[in-house]
């Protein structure tokens, strides 16, 4: 359970980075155009390292990995649409919302709603002082969050029917595919710039290659309801990854909301942790 947490919070940390240098782009090149630039490279990377077997899958293993590649493609697209209008750390807030449904929805405990309780009041608190959020960018960021939220599902569903890194490489190619018609058509001489390409990868392996193994890996053990909690400090890696790269700051308030969701984590995880570690001892010692 805490290597797959920290697996977890690896992937944060990449994907936060990744966004900063996107967003640091979008002067250059535009934000259909960068994501499928990040779907591209990461699919061809994938490809290489997993070197997926095609035949002899059924059905079912064909129809959950291309509901997992419609959802990180629009889920990708819809969130860059939204940071592209709003600070980093507030779309991510918005964003999280997804995350949050799904651990709500898992539910068992009184205790587990005390701590998707303290993260959503964190998220309330980070965007309350944001009056001129552009109500574009919130949408998009909102379904940004309800992808999220099936990306979870998703992921977990992918990650036991194809082994390795194999379901991920192929719904990353099939991501890229679906984006590359919209993408070439809204920025192709901005893609061509060697800069971009240069970053693009860059963006690839950062956003999508290392967070999306890791929590493919992850999500094998981990359940989906702790995933969606674990989630709530990405307001608080954006922000910060905000703050020391593109210079985004924060007020005193939304530093207190980050405390709130960061709490809400550690707590979460603190509890899931014990809890196993206790059933453990039940069937050892009965």
């Amino acid at each position: 359970m805490k290597r797959a947490v920290w697996l977890v919070l690896a992937g944060i940390a990449s994907v936060q980075l990744g966004a900063t240098v996107a967003k640091d782009l979008f002067t250059q090149v535009e934000p259909t155009a960068l994501v499928w630039l990040r779907l591209t490279a990461s699919a061809v990377l994938l490809l290489l390292i997993a070197r997926p077997r095609l035949r002899g899958r059924s059905r079912q293993d064909w129809l959950v990995v291309a509901g997992f590649a419609s959802t990180l493609a629009l889920m990708n697209w819809a969130f860059y649409q939204s940071f592209a209008r709003l600070p980093l750390g507030v779309a991510v807030t918005i964003e999280l919302i997804g995350p949050l449904a799904v651990a709500l929805a898992g539910s068992r405990r009184p205790r587990d709603l005390i701590w998707v309780a303290l993260a959503a009041l964190g998220v309330v608190a980070l965007g309350w002082e944001r009056a001129d959020l552009d109500p574009l960018g919130v949408a998009f960021a909102l379904v940004a969050g309800g992808c999220w939220a099936a990306y979870i599902l998703l992921s977990a569903q992918t990650g036991r029917r194809w082994p390795g890194l194999e379901g991920l490489s192929v719904a990353s190619t099939g991501a890229a595919l679906l984006l590359a018609p919209f993408a070439l058509a809204s920025d192709l001489a901005g893609i061509l710039k060697p800069e971009v390409l240069a970053l693009g990868a860059l963006i690839g392996l950062l956003s999508s290659v290392i967070p999306y193994s890791l929590e493919l890996v992850a999500l094998r053990t981990l359940p989906a309801a702790l995933f969606g909690i674990l989630m709530s400090v990405e307001p608080a890696v954006a922000a910060l990854a905000a703050l020391l790269v593109l210079g985004e700051s924060l007020t005193g308030l939304q530093w207190l909301a980050i405390a709130c969701v960061v709490a809400a984590s550690a707590g979460a995880t603190r509890y899931a942790d014990s809890t196993r570690d206790r059933d453990t001892e039940l069937l050892e010692h009965p």
